[in-house]
């Protein structure tokens, strides 16, 4: 099996399968991508035509207006070249799709991004059995264990609810797909008002179109942030946090949820008031337990802290290599300390060199 050409490989657009003649998650234009999830490093524009999953549609046309987008439920197999292709929850944001594909009895599969919390916003993990499997590795040290995401999440309504005590907005930065929509669902139903940066619109609309349900929220433009004045919940992504936009919203607290925010400094780096560990991504335990749930006999690791989670798992007498991707400079839970490791170069065209670990 070692001596054949293998099911997949990296090329000049990204990752390839020869055998099925489409890439997955491509960085450049090619004529058919499989896509794992609409973050904009994932789904990129310019693609011929774009699998996606099924549950993912609404939010693939908010991110890629009038492209070619050809919707496949969860689990169904369909046949493309030489090779079985089928979708599987990935429990990242909504719609987010592990890619399994078979060629000859050989089974890969590619995580995209995931996370095996719990999310009422989108399906949940499903570990597939594979012999290779590429896994994301953004938080890939020991010291990345998540806190309990009620505990957080009941943090960040108790914060809203002094910041109403007290006058002043509760402004909180984070990421417009996925954990803005993961936010909302966990706000109580109380009188207290949401605004959202006109960037969350589009991809809060395509939640609600699914039947994601969610309160309600205003846009966050001057009318009211004049008519709730220190009293509402204002939700925008970290640009515009850090830029003019924020000055309507006086006097104010700065929220920031991100799985960053277990490190301690980070805080102070992005200029905020309070910190809340809320991440879309697997942290060290999670990974371990998907990685060990494939039961593959080879993994390899893509963008964040993959060395050394590739070192932890070969100890452990896995074969594990690393391969450095385009991923990973696009969402804030990206933005943070090993994301060096995540653009610049490919490491080559094997993701599973032969002759020992890559």
């Amino acid at each position: 099996m070692a001596s054949r050409r293998p099911t997949l490989e990296l090329s000049p657009a990204g990752l390839w399968c020869p055998f099925g003649e489409f890439h997955i998650d491509p960085w450049s234009p090619v004529p058919q991508a499989i896509v794992t999830h609409a973050h904009a490093d994932h789904a990129r524009p310019g693609m011929g035509n774009y699998l996606v999953a099924a549950e993912g549609e609404w939010v693939a046309k908010a991110r890629l207006p009038g492209a070619s987008i050809q919707p496949l439920p969860y689990g169904e197999r369909i046949r493309l070249g030489d090779v079985e292709v089928s979708l599987h929850p990935a429990g990242h944001v909504l719609g987010s799709a592990q890619i399994r594909v078979e060629h000859r009895g050989e089974v890969w599969v590619v995580s995209g991004d995931y996370k095996l919390a719990a999310d009422p916003t989108c399906r949940a993990f499903e570990a597939i059995r594979c012999h290779r499997f590429i896994s994301e590795s953004t938080f890939g040290l020991p010291i990345y264990r998540w806190p309990n995401p009620q505990d957080e999440m009941a943090r960040l309504r108790a914060w809203r609810r002094r910041c109403r005590d007290e006058g002043r907005f509760a402004v909180l930065s984070t990421y417009a797909l996925g954990k803005a929509q993961r936010i909302l669902a966990a706000m109580e139903s109380e009188d207290l008002p949401i605004l959202v940066h006109g960037a969350l619109e589009p991809l809060i609309a395509a939640y609600r179109a699914h039947g994601v349900a969610l309160p309600p929220t205003l846009p966050a433009d001057r009318a009211n942030a004049t008519a709730h004045r220190g009293r509402a919940l204002v939700l925008a992504p970290p640009s515009a946090v850090g830029g003019a936009w924020i000055r309507r919203f006086t006097p104010a607290s700065i929220g920031v949820a991100s799985g960053w925010m277990l490190v301690r400094g980070m805080r102070r780096r992005r200029g905020c008031d309070e910190g809340f560990v809320v991440s879309d991504h697997a942290d060290w335990p999670d990974l371990l337990t998907a990685i060990a749930a494939t039961e593959c006999e080879a993994v390899a690791l893509t963008h964040g802290f993959a060395a050394p989670l590739a070192a932890h798992l070969r100890s452990k007498g896995l074969r594990a290599t690393t391969v450095r991707t385009r991923f990973g400079d696009e969402s804030e839970d990206h933005d943070g300390p090993g994301v060096e490791a995540a653009v610049g170069s490919v490491g080559g065209d094997e993701l599973f060199p032969s002759e020992g670990p890559a």
